[in-house]
């Protein structure tokens, strides 16, 4: 019986520090992670769009047609 007791116990303590037997500490590391994930992703999206922003072309244009015309 003693055996079973202590059996008992070592089975609550390691229960007590599994990550998935305690509901607290895992719905906070949940958020934590959630809330780590949404931020790592706006971070990346506001740097690619940074990175990759319109830059204005310049158009080939032919000298006939400029505000002040160059002709041949």
């Amino acid at each position: 019986m003693d055996q079973h007791h202590e059996y008992q116990q070592e089975l609550k303590k390691i229960q007590d520090s599994d990550f998935t037997h305690n509901w607290v500490s895992s719905s906070a590391f949940i958020f934590y992670l959630q809330l780590a994930c949404m931020v790592a992703f706006l971070v990346g999206a506001s740097y690619m769009l940074y990175s990759k922003r319109f830059s204005k072309p310049t158009p080939t244009v032919q000298e006939s047609s400029l505000y002040t015309p160059v002709y041949k």
